[in-house]
């Protein structure tokens, strides 16, 4: 069975996890209801997507 034969050091496993943070989700703005909305996805404010109604602003 593999055992390490030194400690890992705090640097050196922080060092490791450096780029396992979380990033806040891309907001974008909906061009015609100026609302923020996530990038390719419908609006959920005017049920816009990419100058077309797609679904009815009453659905939502």
């Amino acid at each position: 069975m593999a055992v390490p034969k030194k400690k890992t050091s705090k640097s050196r496993k922080n060092m490791r996890r450096a780029h396992d943070f979380l990033t806040p989700p891309n907001v974008s703005l909906c061009p015609q209801c100026k609302a923020p909305k996530l990038p390719h996805r419908v609006c959920p404010s005017c049920g816009m997507y990419k100058g077309r109604e797609v679904i009815q602003a009453e659905d939502l």
